[in-house]
């Protein structure tokens, strides 16, 4: 009973490292963005969407270097399945959600694609080995890349109202929210894959269940919290920027980085995960596509078979 009290006191405190670390991460690296003058949609799918993923980072290389590989996989399906359903629900009610052309051709379906290349490697040999990992990070190098690119393009056309979105820190703040913010991810993740195991251990239940639930939506509260404030703000770019950049950071550079340093095996609950993920991905994108806004009739609709997927993952 002891050890349990102590589980979820350092699951807690995980959290609250992980949360407080990316919020700091982002406020100083968004701030570096502002200076430099990139875009809202550009600073959604890039800055902060790196630094709203961080908490899964922690979690995922930490469980992947502690050979707790079901956590590590099973904890970024979940994000992505909470990031799109629950986020971007939980923002269409409050504001309809206008999805631009642009994202709708390229960044979405390159999301798809990710969480679809996840399943070849997957049934190709039930393991997510080195080398897979490696395609992820080369992957990730060159959306990375891309991203460059449209920001540097973008930059030409900023308008000064631009800057005017957010608070520019001082750079000395900048550099101490972007170290403190680490560290604080970085011992977050340890607090959060310690107790999660041990909850996991003591309780009888599988790491893939609880990196699925508990540790999915916790590593994604940053960007729960994050979009909500953006979609509140009618800043509807930084919402699903944030979002879709997210997701496609998860696949292809978090699990890139757990998969190359201990190869990930795969079991049939992964596997239904990630085509369910896929199906939910698809919905969604028809949705924008249909009438190019997420409004609130279709936000209760994601949340709706989102709760749905986590009873069945209960019960399963």
């Amino acid at each position: 009973m002891k050890e349990i009290v102590i589980a979820i006191l350092l699951l807690i405190v995980g959290f609250v490292l992980l949360i407080k670390g990316a919020d700091f991460f982002v406020s100083g690296s968004s701030s570096v963005a502002k200076l430099l003058k990139v875009p809202s949609m550009i600073i959604g799918l890039t800055i902060v969407a790196m630094g709203t993923s961080l908490p899964e980072c922690a979690v995922s290389v930490t469980a992947s270097i502690t050979n707790n590989n079901s956590l590590a996989v099973s904890n970024v399906i979940g994000s992505n399945m909470f990031n799109l359903m629950a986020v971007c629900g939980a923002c269409a009610l409050f504001t309809p959600l206008v999805v631009k052309a642009n994202t709708l051709k390229k960044e979405f379906p390159f999301s798809v694609l990710c969480a679809a290349l996840l399943l070849i490697f997957g049934s190709l040999g039930a393991t997510l080995g080195r080398v897979d990992g490696i395609i992820l990070l080369a992957l990730f190098a060159l959306y990375l890349f891309w991203m460059i690119m449209s920001a540097k393009k973008a930059r030409k056309n900023a308008s000064d109202s631009d800057s005017e979105d957010y608070e520019i820190l001082p750079v000395w703040k900048c550099l101490l929210f972007i170290v403190g913010g680490i560290v604080a991810i970085k011992f977050g993740g340890d607090f959060v894959v310690d107790g999660a195991v041990t909850i996991a251990e003591k309780a009888g239940l599988s790491q893939t269940l609880i990196g699925l639930t508990i540790v999915a939506m916790g590593t994604s509260l940053p960007e729960f919290v994050t979009s909500i404030v953006a979609a509140k703000k009618n800043e509807v770019d930084m919402a699903l920027g944030n979002v879709i950049g997210s997701n496609i950071f998860n696949i292809l550079l978090i699990l890139g980085i757990a998969s190359t340093i201990s190869p990930i095996a795969f079991i049939k609950e992964n596997m239904v995960d990630i085509i369910v993920l896929i199906a939910f991905s698809i919905i969604v994108w028809i949705f924008a596509w249909t009438k190019k806004t997420l409004r609130r009739s279709e936000g209760i609709a994601m949340l709706i078979l989102f709760i749905t997927y986590m009873v069945y993952i209960a019960i399963r």
